[in-house]
């Protein structure tokens, strides 16, 4: 039975609600403003640790000092991007069936508050930047300006809107090497693109087929996506990913001279081929970064690849690949 609400009750945005029925708890508002972060998707900035593990940075302490400093501002980066991104859409994130539970679109933090904490952290990313080199700050900026140019237009193109997001991916590691002054195998950046290009269009794929025919309404570019082209699109870069990486475990100057580093493709082909099994056999993909982290084979793989990584780069000798 619904009861109509009275001129004397309050207003509370709720056309009418059952007797008895209480609505759900509303998160603090610092839970709100911490989730507005997306701090779950920090793992995608572990990236910065690549040139750190492949250098062997891991003997020295002003290495680990400057990789982690570049984490930081890379996650205050990115968190600023998120922000303004919820801020920009909030109105069609209300059309999705998962984004609508968003701070910002949820109505939880208000706007102005939300630009206030994109301000902040844009501050801090630009002062622990200044801690880094001149190279560290420009990849930096660079990132945070192609992902403005993402919220400000691109993102409605379809492919350009992927692509600017791999690229965020591709300097994520630059970043890493940049703070450490030093080289990154051009064959081990080819591979971050083509995973995150993967990753991307899978992703394109799930909200395709979740959305249906609002798909267009909710993302502009999905309306220029088709099904077919988009999974031929998540195959071409799986398979890009893991020839490029197999080619800089065993051609690059560093397999040269590491040559355990091969051991660690294993864990990157099989852990590419379970994750394209969840897309296709599950049609999952919407959420990288959980999907990542929930599938116990992904998990296995990825440990295990940092730690044949790890003990390639201490210089383990494995007679049959020398």
């Amino acid at each position: 039975m619904l009861r109509e609400a009275t001129p004397t009750e309050p207003e509370t945005g709720a056309a009418t609600i059952a007797v008895g029925m209480e609505l759900p708890a509303r998160k603090p508002l610092a839970v709100n403003l911490i989730l507005l972060l997306r701090p779950k998707q920090w793992a995608k900035n572990l990236l910065v640790f690549a040139a750190y593990i492949f250098t062997a940075g891991f003997h020295q302490r002003a290495a680990t000092r400057e990789v982690l400093i570049a984490f930081g501002a890379i996650c205050l980066a990115s968190s600023f991007i998120y922000v303004l991104n919820d801020v920009l859409d909030a109105k069609r994130d209300r059309l999705h069936p998962r984004k609508k539970n968003r701070p910002i679109a949820s109505g939880a933090v208000p706007v102005t508050v939300a630009y206030g904490l994109a301000v902040f952290s844009l501050a801090g990313a630009a002062a622990l930047a200044g801690l880094l080199s001149h190279t560290s700050m420009l990849v930096l900026a660079t990132y945070v300006v192609l992902q403005i140019l993402y919220n400000a237009g691109l993102k409605k193109v379809a492919v350009a809107d992927v692509f600017l997001i791999s690229l965020g991916f591709v300097l994520r590691a630059a970043l890493g090497a940049a703070a450490l002054s030093v080289q990154i195998s051009t064959w081990l950046l080819f591979c971050t693109g083509a995973l995150a290009l993967m990753l991307g269009f899978a992703k394109r794929r799930s909200e395709y087929i979740l959305l249906g025919d609002r798909r267009a309404d909710v993302r502009e570019s999905l309306g220029a996506y088709s099904k077919g082209a988009l999974d031929a699109l998540v195959i071409m870069f799986a398979c890009g990913a893991a020839l490029c990486y197999g080619v800089y475990a065993v051609e690059s100057p560093t397999a040269h001279q590491y040559p355990a580093l091969l051991l660690t493709s294993i864990f990157v082909f099989y852990g590419i081929c379970r994750y394209i099994l969840i897309v296709f056999g599950q049609d999952e993909g919407g959420e990288p970064e959980t999907l990542l982290f929930k599938d116990p084979h992904i998990i296995f793989s990825i440990v295990m690849f940092v730690a044949a990584a790890v003990l390639a780069m201490s210089g383990i000798k494995i007679p049959l690949l020398e």
